[in-house]
Order: structure tokens, then C-alpha cells, then sequence
């Protein structure tokens, strides 16, 4: 019986043609991935390009069905970790609904290599990243003579995407914040809770020593340092709290290297240019509080992953409940963490469609 399914796979081998043959290397996959997601519909649209934001040149992707449909920006988590380079797995049923604007921020991806670091390092400030922010949604309602977009803030980018729905309501069809930074100090606190649970029911003696010896961590009064906070993640992401049922996150390192949007020296300052970011961000960043911030003139609608303790699920669900706004969602991802988009990307892409309603109340569908 073995033998016989042998024969058969070879037989099929040999009827497949050559290009479907396994890919030689890198570039001949990236050529496969592109070609596979290709946008050919006449009112389509596929472009990526640098726009001038902040005095430099940024990377976005722009890709869409039908240019007519609503405006969708996505603001990547980090500081500086890029969703880019795995947009062409978990991305293409949004493209159906959405035009989809992935941007690679001030010291991040593409647009880290695109500049000089000694140049931009100085302007890597809270600051001039929400100016940023506010220059390309004010680029793309132009770009697509939109009157509102969607903005999706992931983690680090929903501390720019909240940033927007306080001080531009009038902009946005919706917030939609995934991985919602809140109280980021109580944050911290409840997921080391969570990595030292979880250590010590695994009986992991190193696990529990390190995470120990982090005393007061984010405690009022102790500044979180950075050291200290890789140590809280590694055990945090071993047990899940980022990536549910995994490790760590390999697998969405290994699948960026299929990305058509990067080149071979783009792809090698990726990670670069994530720790330049985290080095000049990440420390204030889980310093940040918007647990007082409830009354919002736009919708917002929240995005939870059930295992997320990266930013903690269960800290942004209880702020939600206080808040405000003229329509307000809460959507939970049973089988995600951090990364609901590549954990669960049908369930995404349900929800996004949820959200699209209220663009089609206002007339900004494709017909």
C-alpha cells in the first residue's frame, strides 16, 4: 500500500508543470507571493511608494479591489515592529472591502533604510511620531478625496491611532484599536503576574528566578528599564501571553522573508531598525496612561485578543466599559494573543466587515 501511494505521488510530481515546482530560493518565492496576490480589477489599485511625511521619505503599500471602497490605514506595533512584510498573508480578504494602506513609520522597515539613521534619530520623539500620524491620514483623505478614513492602531500604533480619534474625530469613520494600550504600567504589572503564573505552575526554575529578580517592576515610582522589560516578554511570550499557543514569534519572522514589498538589504535592517525604534521609544511608550481617556466624538471600536497579555486584554477591556462615543464595539479573538491579525485572520477580516457598515451608512462603499 506504501508503495503504491509512492507511485502515485511521483506520477503527480511529474505532471505538475515546472513553475509549480518548489521555489529555487528567495526570489523566485517572493515572485510566486506576488504574482498570487496581483490586483487585476479595473478599478483596482497596487502601489507602493514613499511619500514625503515629516520632512522624510516613508514607505506605504496601497492596495484595493476597487479605489472606491473606504480607506483603511493600518499603524503598525513596535515601536518600529513593521506589519508590513506578513500583510500578504493576513491582508488580501481586507482588499476586497478596503483600499489598504500599510506604512512602514519614521524609523521602521523600508523607511528606516530609506533615511540616514544619524538623520533621523534625533527626531524620533512621541512628538513628531504623532505628527506623522496626522500627516498621512491628512495625505490619504486627500490622496482618495475621502472625507474619512478607518484607522487600525496594533499595540504601539494604538497609542498614535487614540492619539487621532481625540484630536481629529472628524476624520475618521472609525478607531479601531487592536492590542489597545491603556493603563501601559498596570499592563506591564498584569503580565508579569502572568509569566510568573505561568513559571511557576510549569515548575521552570529559570523562569521564576528571572522574573523574580525583577523586584518592583513597573511598580509607581520604577521606571520600567528595558532590560528589565525583554526579560518580563521572554517569558511572557514562552508562555503564550504574545503569540497564544506558540513560543515566540518565529513563524511571522520566517514569513516575512516571502514579502514582495522588501528587498534582500531591506529585509537584513528589519530588525535594525525595530531596536533603533524600541531604544528611542519603547521606555516611554509602557509609561504612557489613557485610562482617563473615555469621552471620544468618533467611533471606537476595540479588537481583544483573549490571551493577550503582551498589552493586556483584560486591562483595555475594562476601560472600554467606561467609555463614550457615538458607537462603540467590542470584538474578542477566542484564539489570539497580541497578533489577532495573523492568529486569526478570518475572524479579522468578519470584523473588519462589521465595521465597514458604518462607511456604507455614509455612502463611501464601491458601488
Amino acid at each position: 500500500m506504501l508503495r503504491r501511494f509512492a507511485y502515485v505521488l511521483a506520477v503527480c510530481n511529474l505532471l505538475l508543470p515546472a513553475h509549480a515546482q518548489k521555489p529555487a530560493n528567495r526570489a523566485e518565492a517572493v515572485r510566486i507571493v506576488a504574482d498570487m496576490r496581483r490586483i487585476v480589477t479595473p478599478e483596482g489599485i497596487e502601489r507602493m511608494q514613499a511619500v514625503r511625511i515629516g520632512g522624510i521619505d516613508q514607505w506605504i503599500t496601497v492596495r484595493g479591489m476597487d479605489r472606491r471602497n473606504p480607506v483603511l490605514l493600518m499603524l503598525h506595533g513596535g515601536p518600529g515592529y513593521v506589519s508590513m512584510p506578513t500583510s500578504w498573508y493576513f491582508q488580501r480578504g481586507w482588499e476586497d472591502f478596503f483600499t489598504v494602506v500599510q506604512w512602514d513609520q519614521r524609523g521602521a522597515g523600508k523607511t528606516y533604510a530609506a533615511n540616514d539613521p544619524a538623520v533621523v534619530g534625533p527626531t524620533m520623539t512621541r512628538a513628531r511620531m504623532i505628527a506623522d500620524a496626522e500627516e498621512m491620514v491628512a495625505w490619504l483623505r486627500r490622496e482618495f478625496g475621502k472625507e474619512r478614513i478607518y484607522v487600525l492602531g496594533h499595540s504601539w500604533g494604538s497609542s498614535l491611532g487614540i492619539e487621532l480619534a481625540r484630536r481629529h474625530p472628524d476624520w475618521l469613520h472609525a478607531y479601531i484599536g487592536a492590542g489597545q494600550i491603556t493603563d501601559a504600567l498596570e499592563s506591564e504589572r498584569r503580565g508579569l503576574r502572568f509569566a510568573l503564573d505561568a513559571a511557576r505552575r510549569d515548575r521552570n526554575a529559570v523562569a521564576v528566578r528571572e522574573l523574580e529578580a525583577l523586584g518592583p517592576y513597573a511598580a509607581p515610582g520604577h521606571p520600567v528599564v528595558l532590560r528589565d522589560l525583554y526579560v518580563q516578554r521572554k517569558w511572557l511570550g514562552y508562555y503564550g501571553g504574545a503569540v497564544h499557543g506558540r513560543r515566540n514569534g518565529d513563524h511571522e519572522g520566517a514569513a516575512a522573508r516571502l514579502a514582495p514589498e522588501y528587498s534582500d538589504d531591506e529585509l537584513r535592517t528589519v530588525w535594525t531598525a525595530s531596536d533603533f525604534s524600541a531604544e528611542r521609544l519603547l521606555a516611554q511608550t509602557v509609561a504612557l496612561d489613557f485610562s482617563g481617556w473615555t469621552q471620544f466624538d468618533c467611533p471606537i471600536i476595540l479588537f481583544n485578543g483573549r490571551h493577550d497579555h503582551n498589552v493586556s486584554a483584560s486591562l483595555a477591556a475594562e476601560w472600554f466599559q467606561r467609555v463614550r462615543a457615538p458607537h462603540k464595539t467590542l470584538v474578542w479573538f477566542e484564539h489570539s494573543a497580541h497578533e489577532m491579525f495573523n492568529e486569526e485572520p478570518g475572524r479579522m477580516l468578519a470584523a473588519l466587515l462589521q465595521a465597514r457598515a458604518i462607511a456604507e451608512k455614509a455612502g463611501d462603499v464601491a458601488p
